[in-house]
């Protein structure tokens, strides 16, 4: 079965042993400081290619290197107050971006560390979503973690967004995964993935069709405000990830035109569901030729196929379906003239479905910062000096090598060849 949803790349880091930092005095807790950040790092990195984690796993390893971390970027005063580390800019950090290939950017930074590291597990949570929808069905637990994993990389990318770019001493490149344009795509695409389960519940539960109709219409809202953030961005490297956002704002509008066409005829509002329907039709098959395009466009990321998934075809099904009842229904009893506009589709303020962002809680800075151990940290170094001048050629070199991808862990997607027994076959994987 192919993919329903679109995946970009990890991305990959350079190596960073953290024994660059001089110290004042051996202190035994500072050294372990070092070793456990070391090693930290490194298991997280050894988890991040595989989806098939389990979630507590994964956020177990993050904690620990982000509660270490974070005496990089802050440190409490003698009067228990927070200030600024002195050891901030003290490391040069390696990272290449999600969209952009093998060449990496550098920061002396650890505020640049934290924040592409957090944008990577937020990565790892949307291809573990994608993982646990690979089956040919899916039950409502499955369902729950799908829509959960979704929100959490959304809480992350906006903990980027709102916390950490903030700080950022340096811009961030054109097209990195820490550019706001690329920051609000992820983050639209998180929500709008995350509604995507909420609709195929409530289809699944018979809800009321202009719920339907209108989670349908937040949802292609939601994917066209991503489509439309990568619009002035390099479409040879970005047109790949924006035709799938077209494709999925086009289903979800001919999805909320058909629902509104359900509601309206159980409204006796007849001519105006055939116009709604006649709209959705419309709409589908814009829905289809872009869907064709994504899956011709080259650019990095999944190569997927969401016209030939089920969850796509059976709404043409049900158009038609609909399409002909109405007609049937207006040639026999109403006799309504079908308007030349279609209706209007309408948000319901009131819609329970509506999906945010999970707020992602900054762990507390580990108890091994002690007032001892951050002060036999030394860094105390003249930039301007011929030794600060040499440090910092030093550290800048390695900044153009090309870093090796990230070898992924695979998600194997099951084949149904008869279809999904559900309603929706919202096996999304």
């Amino acid at each position: 079965m192919s993919h329903w949803f679109h995946r970009n790349p990890l991305k990959a880091t350079a190596p960073q042993n953290f024994e660059n930092i001089k110290m004042v005095a051996q202190d035994v807790e500072a050294i372990k400081i070092i070793s456990d950040l070391k090693q930290s790092r490194m298991r997280i990195l050894e988890l991040l290619p595989d989806p098939h984690h389990d979630v507590p796993k994964m956020e177990t390893a993050m904690k620990l290197y982000y509660s270490l971390i974070r005496g990089f970027l802050e440190a409490a005063t003698s009067s228990g107050g927070i200030q600024a580390s002195k050891l901030r800019h003290s490391l040069r950090f390696r990272w290449t971006q999600s969209m952009l290939g093998p060449q990496p950017e550098a920061q002396s930074d650890a505020v640049f560390e934290v924040a592409n590291l957090m944008m990577n597990f937020a990565f790892w949570h949307m291809k573990h979503s994608a993982m646990v929808a690979a089956k040919s069905e899916i039950d409502m637990e499955e369902a729950k973690k799908v829509h959960t994993s979704l929100r959490k990389a959304a809480g992350l990318i906006k903990f980027v967004q709102d916390t950490l770019i903030p700080q950022l001493v340096e811009k961030a490149a054109n097209g990195s995964d820490l550019d706001i344009r690329v920051i609000s795509a992820y983050l639209n695409q998180c929500t709008a993935e995350a509604q995507e389960v909420t609709i195929a519940r409530a289809i699944e539960l018979k809800h009321n069709a202009n719920l339907i109709s209108s989670l349908s219409y937040e949802t292609s809202k939601m994917f066209t405000t991503a489509a439309d953030s990568l619009s002035t961005l390099d479409q040879k490297i970005f047109g790949h990830w924006r035709a799938y956002f077209s494709l999925k704002s086009k289903f979800y509008m001919s999805q909320a035109f058909n629902y509104q066409g359900e509601g309206l005829l159980g409204q006796d509002k007849c001519g105006e569901a055939i116009r709604s329907l006649k709209e959705s039709e419309k709409v589908y098959t814009e829905a289809l030729e872009t869907a064709r395009e994504y899956s011709k466009t080259k650019g990095p990321g999944t190569q997927a196929k969401p016209d030939q998934h089920q969850f796509f075809r059976r709404l043409a099904k049900l158009i038609k379906f609909t399409l002909e009842k109405c007609e049937r229904e207006n040639g026999m009893i109403y006799h309504q003239k079908v308007p030349y506009d279609p209706p209007e589709l309408v948000l319901n303020d009131k819609t329970f479905g509506l999906v945010s962002a999970e707020a992602y809680e900054w762990p507390a800075t580990s108890p091994l910062w002690t007032a001892v151990a951050y002060a036999a940290f030394d860094i105390a170094l003249d930039p301007d000096s011929k030794e600060g001048k040499k440090k910092e050629k030093s550290d800048k070199k390695g900044d153009t090598d090309l870093i090796k991808p990230v070898k992924e862990v695979e998600i194997k997607t099951e084949e149904n060849q008869e279809g999904n027994k559900t309603e929706t076959g919202c096996a999304i994987s």
